[in-house]
């Protein structure tokens, strides 16, 4: 069985795919199908400038030496997924903890952004938040420590 297609419309399905910035374009029609797909580059993350760190993650070389792992600490909540992390509701808003405020358990703590989805990050118990481990739009790796709770 050969395959024949017009290389023209094909053209204007591979301009289809770079204009509307889709991955790939599937077509069929009784027994005929066809695939466009194109290879997507990665996408560089601009990293936030050192200044916009929380308060918490700025300290004295001593201070941080002596502090114990954050990724070790029993009350470490951390990250169930990659995205980035948001800690208030929306820009300019309060944030949903501080440093020193008292939580209740399933309280939420911040949310994180993954595949265009807000996921709540719930208290996995009662405390006072000690630390604030990442700043507002930063990204965050799976098992990456968010804050504690002690």
């Amino acid at each position: 069985m050969s395959l024949s297609f017009d290389p023209e419309a094909l053209r204007a399905l591979a301009d289809l795919l770079t204009s509307s910035g889709l991955s790939e374009i599937e077509l069929a029609e009784g027994d005929r199908k066809l695939r466009l797909a194109r290879a997507i580059a990665p996408v560089n993350v601009p990293v936030m400038a050192a200044a916009a760190q929380p308060a918490a993650l700025v300290e004295a070389p001593a201070a941080a030496a002596a502090r114990p792992d954050p990724t070790r600490h029993p009350g470490a909540v951390k990250s169930p997924m990659v995205g980035v992390a948001y800690l208030s509701a929306e820009p300019g808003a309060a944030p949903y903890v501080s440093v020193g405020q008292s939580v209740e358990a399933g309280a939420t703590l911040l949310l994180i952004e993954a595949m265009k989805t807000f996921n709540q990050i719930k208290a996995p118990k009662a405390g006072v938040v000690t630390q604030i481990l990442v700043a507002a739009g930063a990204p965050v790796e799976y098992d990456e420590p968010l804050l504690i709770i002690e």
